[in-house]
């Protein structure tokens, strides 16, 4: 496995995923922002394809881990987009998002106060 500083050494999985989810947070900001668009195609993240094909490739593309959403009432206009569901997703996102960001700070103080001697 690549040692790309996203997956392994001080952080374990959680650069990976931290990055991962916030490519994630643009393809459902891309989805919510083209909500009227017609033909518009939502998409969403497999996020565990994604990590793996972070780790192991140390790439930081998630294109491999893209997939159209199935909408369970599409629109006449071919747009696939709806809306309660990528909010509720983007909302998630962040959430899990905020959680990693805060376990890396958690870890860098840590790092911190052990170069320190405290």
């Amino acid at each position: 496995m690549p040692s790309n500083g996203l997956s392994g050494g001080l952080f374990g999985v959680h650069g990976a995923a931290l990055e991962v989810r916030s490519q994630r947070m643009g393809v459902l900001a891309s989805n919510i922002a083209n909500a009227s668009t017609p033909g518009f195609k939502a998409q969403d993240v497999d996020f565990r394809k994604a990590l793996a094909s972070v780790e192991q490739s140390g790439s930081t593309s998630i294109t491999s881990a893209l997939q159209y959403r199935v909408p369970s009432q599409p629109s006449l206009d071919g747009n696939t987009v709806e809306l309660s569901t990528e909010q509720t997703a983007f909302a998630e996102n962040a959430v899990a998002y905020q959680t990693t960001l805060s376990f890396l700070n958690g870890r860098i103080g840590q790092i911190t106060r052990a170069l320190k001697g405290e």
